[in-house]
């Protein structure tokens, strides 16, 4: 057995260890293993026992969520490791024998409770990668900087107010997490960083950068958001091969010149500043891709240069009339302009004829222009929260719409031309005023979800039927009485959600009906089903009708199910 044990437990295969019933002490006499991995499901450990320093030869060791408090300086031994997974345990403290894992590549602390680490960290030099994250660090050593073969460290969610100059000898580091610390600033050294292209800064408490940031050469992404930043040194235009700036939630007041010489910037966010007016070297910017934006006191002229722009946010900014300027930018593919207090657009908004995704939610419109018709490569329309009291019959031009959503508007009736939108998977009229639909909406053939809820339908279309591809069918607080037999033609598993209808004329066919959240139904079965399957508890409110709740199961001959979830009966 013990042989058997020996060859087998080289690749470390926790459920063999498991199901021999093996302790760890047991398991730290195979000398030879090389890979380690118990996981929580198999020992919830507190403290390793000091036999562990046995096993010379691992390389990998995984003791992740195993609710250690310690290590033992045994742990030390381990001189051929690796790779070490210390992930989401209660460590305090790391011994300072973990400095003879000279040979260690890769190092995971996540979800500890280390408070600081010891100086014999330093002595990894063939570290690689090094996880901190979501400790109680408050500093670190100035031996990190001996760690010159770094290449990826995460600090995220830590209790850092500075960093050491030390940093700056990491001269291999490609990517640095910072975010969610308490760092007041950055020491100057970090612009020794030549080969960074991540760094991460976002929710810390820095008023500044310093201008040796603009020594990055080589950084890809910055993230910046959530700090207290007043100003960006102009050295900031030194990034010539950043792609995305993340700028948000700051205290910036301006923009340097120089931002406009960052010409490989894709992405840049400026949404919560104090930003007023961009500067017209914004208008160089022209491989700009996605642009969330601040409310500005003027749309410079120079915004038309940017000509590869597909995405733009300018979201919860209190506007109350669209930047005209903006709809010169014919290539956009995606505006969100939701949470504002639009009361129209113009009618040059229908050059954005590439428009795919269009979010209006959460404004105060009362009617689109009818050239909306031209923008027929529209996909997703988002118009929910308006004051919109009709919809133009040029809606029937928009024959790639798949998402229409018009919830919590005005709307008494719909154009007969949503019949036109046969590409349409997702409808949604709910908390308006219908009180009738267009026989047309039949066509819609794709439709998946269709949410009717909370108007004054007192019938549906007998073609409502034809939506063979309808799974969800939502008809909560209407005014229905019933609902047409043609429903049954739809072939797919449907859910129903209603409230009140009368469901004595509903035949049973290879279905599976589910009424949610039913009220003052009648309960009357059809005479041609003789067994129903009466699935889950029915809650039965009246009492003197039921005492208490049942539980009813009888089968149906096509293996049907209907589920009645009924209350206030």
């Amino acid at each position: 057995m013990s042989n058997e044990i020996d060859k087998f437990c080289i690749t470390a295969i926790h459920h063999f260890v498991k199901k021999n019933d093996l302790t760890l002490v047991e398991i730290c006499k195979i000398t030879s293993l090389e890979k380690l991995v118990i996981e929580k499901y198999d020992y919830e450990l507190f403290n390793l026992p000091t036999e562990i320093g046995n096993l010379i030869e691992l390389k990998k060791i995984d003791l992740s969520c195993c609710r250690l408090s310690n290590l033992p300086p045994e742990f030390g031994n381990l001189i051929n490791l690796k790779k070490i997974d210390l992930s989401h345990n209660r460590l305090e403290s790391l011994p300072t024998e973990i400095g003879n894992l000279i040979d260690l590549k890769k190092l995971n602390l996540e979800g500890n409770s280390l408070q600081s680490l010891p100086a014999e960290i330093g002595n990894l030099i063939n570290l690689k990668k090094l996880n901190l994250e979501s400790n109680e660090l408050q500093s670190l050593p100035a031996q990190i900087g001996n760690l010159i073969n770094l290449q990826e460290l995460n600090l995220m969610s830590n209790s850092l107010q500075s960093l050491p100059s030390e940093i700056g000898n990491l001269i291999n580091l490609k990517k640095i997490h910072l975010s969610n610390n308490q760092l007041q600033s950055l020491p100057i050294e970090i612009g020794n960083l030549r080969n960074l292209t991540h760094l991460n800064l976002i929710e810390n408490q820095l008023q500044s950068l310093p201008a040796e940031i603009g020594n990055l050469r080589n950084l890809i992404k910055i993230y910046l958001s959530k700090n207290k930043l007043q100003s960006l040194p102009a050295e900031i235009g030194n990034l010539r091969n950043l792609q995305k700036l993340d700028l948000s939630d700051n205290k910036l007041q301006s923009l340097p010149i120089e931002i406009g010489n960052l010409r490989n910037l894709q992405k840049l966010n400026i949404h919560k500043t104090n930003i007023k007016n961009l500067p017209n070297s914004i208008g160089k910017l022209i491989d700009l891709q996605v642009l969330n934006l601040c409310k500005l006191i003027k749309m410079p002229a120079v915004i038309n240069n940017l000509i590869n722009l597909h995405t733009l946010h300018f979201a919860n900014i209190n506007i109350i009339t669209f930047p005209k300027l903006i709809c010169n930018l014919i290539n956009l593919k995606k505006i969100d302009i939701s949470n504002n207090k639009l009361f129209k657009l113009p009618d040059e908004f229908a050059n954005l004829i590439n428009l795919q995704e269009l979010d209006l939610s959460n404004n105060k419109l009362q009617t689109l222009p009818e050239k909306i018709s031209n923008l027929i490569n529209l996909q997703n329309l988002n118009l929910s929260n308006n004051q919109l009291q009709s919809f133009p019959f040029e809606i029937g031009n928009l024959i790639n719409l798949q998402f229409l959503n018009l919830e919590n508007n005005k709307l008494q009736s719909f154009p007969v031309e949503i019949g036109n939108l046969i590409n349409l998977q997702e409808l949604d009229l709910s908390n308006n005023q219908l009180q009738s639909l267009p026989v047309e909406i039949g066509n819609l053939i794709n439709l998946q979800e269709l949410d009717l809820s909370n108007n004054q339908l007192q019938s549906l279309p007998a073609e409502i039927g034809n939506l063979i591809n309808l799974q969800r069918l939502n008809l909560t607080n209407n005014q229905l009485q019933s609902l047409p037999v043609e429903i049954l033609k739809i072939k797919k598993n449907l859910i129903i959600d209603e409230s009140t209808y009368n469901i004595n004329n509903l035949n049973i066919d290879n279905k599976i009906l589910i009424f949610s959240e039913l009220s003052n139904v009648l309960i009357n079965i059809p005479k041609n089903i003789n067994e129903i399957w009466l699935a889950e508890f029915c809650f039965l409110i009246n009492k003197n009708y039921f005492n208490k709740k049942q539980n009813f199961e009888k089968r149906l001959p096509f293996g049907c199910i209907i589920h009645y979830y009924i209350k206030n009966f």
